[in-house]
């Protein structure tokens, strides 16, 4: 975890000679140290300067923007929760989630691929890899020569992940021949025609009718029987980030690309899936507060029957609780993230598991409302793209869909309650 004073990666050395944070929550949940308040002040200003004036063009052209995404890694944060030897910045969950919202409250799909990159494949590969691996791959992940995902869902198999088809046979040199399809794969694909650079699949090691023998594997670009399905497009939002499906057929990689334990893979996916689960929780908070700023700014800005939106009390409805709901949100999320261990593998009915189910089942909803609540307040122009508002209300449904359902969420929750009697240590 992340202390007052702590070393930082190289890269981050920028956020340390910044000039003293003045943040109004300082020494909060939000920005626990002087480090925290830094990062994000430098986070916002470049989601301010050089994330958001791009979204609408790369979202239209549903495109990703290759360019910007690399400045990421000259800033350090690709690998913000990497250890320095590694190449990362060595920070906590509290970090990776004030980026996450930073990035989101100016580009949700932007955000989203940055997601994929840093937690399902960097941060996956950094808790779960050897330090061979580590050393061969992070170093050019965290600066972004590598641009890398993960493949876990298929075309019959979502929530349901542990019925996935995909197999891995030993071949007779050691390594392993991988067969099947992997669906909705963001950073799939980074220009339509190929592949994405590096990718951490899950493959069923043992009997493929079993629920069980789950490995993970290292598979890069141009690994013979490894190629793109096709890239998803007219997705309902998230167009800037590019989603694809992925082919292996028969998809040979050596017996070194295997990460972690032969089927101990659940392990790694219940170690990483907490503080992804955080982190779309923090893009749901960015998307809500950019919707709440812009319906405050928009209902001072315009009048109607003489008197400005603010005045006439269906529109304070809409605003008082949309940030309400906003502040419940981030509090929710950063508490959380303050009691994260992101070297820990969660149990069943521990309140970290449960939290994180919890913040990211709420905040998903709460992005949802805020953004419809603004687009509400400002009619009309709220339902064009010159406000954004429309695109953020599209952008947020998919994070009650990705990174488990919400329906998925209820289940955990209620397995986890249910478990323990309802028996929690609640402080």
């Amino acid at each position: 975890m992340l202390r007052a004073g702590a070393a930082i990666g190289s890269r981050l050395r920028i956020v340390k000679a910044m000039p003293a944070c003045r943040s109004l929550y300082a020494g909060s949940a939000f920005e626990p140290t002087e480090t925290h308040g830094k990062l994000r002040e430098m986070m916002r200003k470049l989601a301010e300067q050089e994330v958001d004036p791009q979204a609408k063009d790369f979202n239209r052209d549903e495109r990703f923007n290759i360019p910007l995404f690399r400045k990421l890694g000259d800033l350090g944060v690709l690998g913000i929760t990497v250890p320095e030897e590694y190449g990362g910045a060595g920070m906590d969950a509290t970090s990776a989630c004030i980026v996450h919202e930073e990035l989101a409250a100016a580009d949700p799909a932007f955000c989203l691929s940055y997601l994929a990159h840093s937690l399902l494949f960097v941060n996956n590969l950094a808790r779960n890899g050897s330090h061979e691996q580590k050393r061969e791959y992070l170093p050019r992940a965290c600066s972004g020569e590598l641009i890398g995902g993960m493949c876990m869902s298929e075309p019959d198999a979502g929530t349901d992940v542990l019925a996935m088809r995909t197999k891995a046979v030993r071949c007779s040199d050691g390594g392993f021949s991988i067969t099947g399809n992997k669906m909705w794969i963001t950073n799939g694909t980074l220009d339509g025609n190929t592949t994405g650079d590096a990718f951490l699949v899950y493959a069923k090691t043992g009997d493929p009718a079993s629920r069980d023998g789950l490995s993970l594997f290292l598979v890069e670009k141009g690994s013979q029987g490894f190629r793109l399905g096709q890239q998803i497009k007219d997705k309902c939002g998230m167009r800037a980030s590019m989603t694809a499906e992925l082919v292996f057929d028969s998809c040979l990689v050596p017996a070194s690309s295997v990460v972690g334990e032969i089927g101990g893979a659940t392990k790694c996916m219940m170690r990483n899936l907490e503080v992804e689960r955080l982190c779309l929780a923090a893009m749901s908070c960015g998307i809500a507060r950019r919707c709440v700023e812009v319906m405050a700014q928009y209902s001072t800005e315009r009048s109607s029957f003489g008197k400005p939106l603010k005045s006439f009390g269906q529109i304070q409805r809409l605003v008082g609780e949309s940030f309400a709901q906003m502040r419940a949100g981030r509090a929710y999320l950063y508490e959380t993230a303050a009691k994260t261990d992101l070297d820990s593998i969660p149990s069943a009915g521990a309140v970290g598991r449960l939290d994180t189910d919890g913040a990211k089942l709420y905040c998903g909803d709460m992005a949802k409302r805020c953004a419809d609540s603004a687009m509400q307040v400002m009619g009309g122009n709220g339902y064009v793209g010159e406000y954004q508002v429309e695109r953020l209300w599209r952008d947020a449904k998919l994070l009650e869909i990705g990174g488990g359902t919400n329906e998925a969420h209820h289940k955990n929750i209620t397995r986890d309650l249910t478990g323990t009697g309802g028996r929690l240590i609640i402080p």
